[in-house]
């Protein structure tokens, strides 16, 4: 039984059990009434199952490959700026549309916060000695001086010579490949060199696997029940802390010893920085925040990538642009000599096709916030407590702002490039990501090499995509290669 099966069958089980074993009318009757809150004036929607909401459905949605159709749906029938539902068992408003995305980025502290569903609490205990607002702010301070375009100059080449490695020993040897896996490979090992200074392919090996499963369990149904993918993160998230408890703990004894002053990566800095009050954070708390990091620095690119593959493979016009860019700044290169920065701002069309792809099939399909306060939106009342959600799939197709959206087109992002707040794989405004520059290396040195190296086609035409929770091919993208 697959994974998604597995987990639909348990959350069956409870929803039948809370129906028929736990509920009374009256209950139902009282959920309903506070729900709605009187004469309050809320988002107009439908809430589905007690608890469980319409978690289901949009679930579902995603793993049929239409996760766009969840919010079509609800935006013609209620209103095109906002609705509400219920997700993982939280009252929820979605905000659509560039006015709902630019609503939520500029009112970040000021109306709503960041929130993690609750089974990130399970995963990440640390999270439960401080808010989610204070978390958001600390992890906010302490990445800009490491993810800003400066400080990631020096890490070009090293991605660089990363991307050559994994290539020539995952890919040359072959003709067929899986692209997906191997994309995570090739992220995961430049975030362990990036942020731990970690490049021991045996040791990266040793929690490498364990980290797949955590990625695959921290947004799925919070059952944590034996053989869950919820269950399997938990597990998974104590063994890579275990490990990484080990990586702090020689660290620190290098850094005592003056043996690693050199190193500037962000655990170097995790254990050299106070807060405000004058405090180091604690071991386990770094381990937290590194798993996090690693999670973020990883699934998002290796999803991107995987798709770039796929578009390029379907569309030769496109490939051959992206081709004749690489070889371009290779030939003004010495033999052997690393990428540098002048290098990755000369890739104006092939960053503009991965932009495309992202537009296609954002990785991050969207995310939640918090209400901190009553506030009034579109002309309805969200109470504090209640969550929101904005999607990259209200924009990011709507013909309004991208004339004939499924068509796959470069020159989108030429001159201005789109209105704002309707192009958000990486948030926007004051929300934007820390990580998109970090992002656009990593993904760029990727294609650099690859297109050089190979040309390529599908094995499945037609194989089919799913959302779970990101996008993906349901196969993993296998290729066929053909060398240069």
């Amino acid at each position: 039984m697959q994974d998604s099966d597995m987990e639909l069958l348990f959350l069956s089980i409870i929803l039948l059990l809370t129906l028929f074993l736990s509920l009374s009318l009256k209950i139902l009757f009282s959920r309903s009434k506070k729900f709605t809150n009187g004469n309050t004036k809320l988002p107009l929607g439908k809430t589905g199952w007690p608890i469980v909401g319409e978690t289901l459905e949009f679930l579902s949605m995603g793993r049929k490959g239409t996760p766009e159709k969840f919010f079509e749906e609800r935006m013609n029938k209620f209103s095109p700026d906002i609705f509400k539902t219920s997700l993982l068992g939280e009252k929820t408003a979605v905000l659509c549309g560039s006015a709902g995305n630019k609503f939520l980025f500029s009112n970040e502290n000021k109306l709503v916060t960041s929130w993690w569903p609750r089974n990130v609490e399970k995963i990440f205990p640390t999270t439960l000695q401080t808010s989610t607002k204070e978390e958001s702010i600390k992890m906010r301070k302490l990445l800009p001086g490491f993810l800003k375009p400066d400080s990631l100059q020096i890490y070009v080449g090293i991605m660089d010579s990363i991307a050559r490695e994994h290539l020539k020993i995952n890919w040359d040897c072959n003709k067929e490949i899986t692209v997906l896996p191997l994309a995570k490979q090739y992220t995961f090992a430049v975030a362990c060199k990036l942020f731990l200074s970690v490049d021991d392919p045996k040791h990266i090996a040793k929690f490498e696997k364990p980290f797949h499963v955590l990625v695959a369990g921290v947004l799925s149904i919070p059952i944590n029940l034996p053989g869950t993918p919820f269950n399997r993160a938990i597990k998974a998230a104590s063994l890579i802390r275990k490990e990484l408890l080990e990586i702090i703990r020689q660290r620190k004894i290098e850094l005592m010893e003056k043996k690693s002053m050199s190193i500037r990566d962000i655990l170097s800095h995790m254990l050299t920085t106070t807060d405000e009050n004058g405090k180091f954070m604690t071991d386990l708390d770094i381990a937290d925040k590194i798993i996090g990091l690693l999670i973020g620095g990883h699934d998002t690119a290796s999803v991107a990538i995987t798709f770039i593959m796929k578009y390029l493979a379907e569309l030769p016009e496109i490939y051959n642009g992206v081709l004749k860019e690489q070889r371009g700044i290779a030939e003004g290169k010495r033999p052997g000599e690393l990428l540098n920065w002048d290098d990755i701002q000369k890739m104006k069309f092939s960053w503009n096709v991965a932009s495309e792809v992202m537009r296609l099939a954002p990785p991050l399909q969207g995310n939640f916030r918090e209400a901190i306060t009553d506030f009034m939106y579109a002309g309805f009342s969200i109470p504090k407590g209640w969550k929101l959600y904005w999607t990259a799939n209200s924009t990011h197709k709507n013909p309004e702002y991208f004339p004939e959206p499924e068509k796959f087109d470069p020159s989108r992002f030429e001159d201005n490039g789109p209105i704002p707040y309707t192009y958000v794989p990486f948030g926007g405004g004051p929300r934007m990501c820390p990580g998109k520059e970090y992002a656009r290396l990593e993904i760029l040195t990727f294609m650099y090499n690859v297109v050089r190296m190979f040309n390529w086609e599908k094995i499945i035409p037609d194989e089919k995509l799913v959302v779970d929770p990101m996008p993906k091919p349901a196969k993993g993208l296998p290729l066929r290669l053909y060398s240069h």
